[in-house]
């Protein structure tokens, strides 16, 4: 398992498909992309449409950020020998926007519980990658670097990421950091 964390417009992506593609290149088999953002305007259309022209059409893609309990039964997911995941704050924010919730006054144990459903999510998928022997690389963003968000969600959303990269670094065979597309193997 690898996880390549860094910021936003950093070549995360573009670093964990090139390792993508040198894994399949010694190893041979197939991939599957799961795809977690949600392409709600314009701009988020845009971002999607280059990533798809960037990948190989011949990847198998999963565009989903929830129910990964059910990975296992997915076709693609049984044939594919690497899987990538890009990203996981994406399934994070999607998440935490799945509930109805004013955001501003939901009190601390719901937060803990929805905190507790996301965790989840992410365990069911790496447990699903690991039992099946996938090789596994994950895309997220590093979003504790920046200024304190002035709002609660961003609060939120940073705390409940940040705690999610934690995990995942912990569990990872490797951790990449990339800076203006520059990898930093940091395990």
């Amino acid at each position: 398992m690898i996880l390549v964390l860094g910021g936003a417009r950093s070549g995360k992506s573009s670093y964990a498909e090139e390792s993508v593609k040198k894994h399949i290149a010694q190893e041979g088999g197939d991939v599957l992309y799961v795809a977690t953002s949600i392409a709600f305007d314009e701009d988020m259309q845009d971002r999607v449409k280059k990533h798809q022209e960037a990948r190989p059409s011949h990847w198998h893609t999963l565009e989903q950020y929830k129910g990964f309990n059910t990975l296992e039964e997915h076709p693609d997911f049984q044939k594919s020998k690497v899987v990538m995941l890009d990203c996981v704050t994406l399934m994070v924010s999607n998440l935490l926007l799945d509930y109805p919730v004013d955001f501003d006054h939901i009190p601390r144990h719901e937060i803990d519980q929805m905190e507790g459903l996301i965790t989840k999510e992410v365990k069911d998928f790496v447990t699903a990658c690991q039992k099946h022997h996938k090789h596994l690389i994950l895309v997220s963003n590093e979003v504790g670097l920046g200024i304190v968000p002035a709002y609660r969600l961003g609060s939120i959303f940073r705390d409940i990421a940040g705690r999610m990269n934690q995990l995942l670094a912990r569990e990872a065979d490797e951790v990449y950091f990339l800076v203006s597309g520059i990898p930093m193997k940091i395990k």
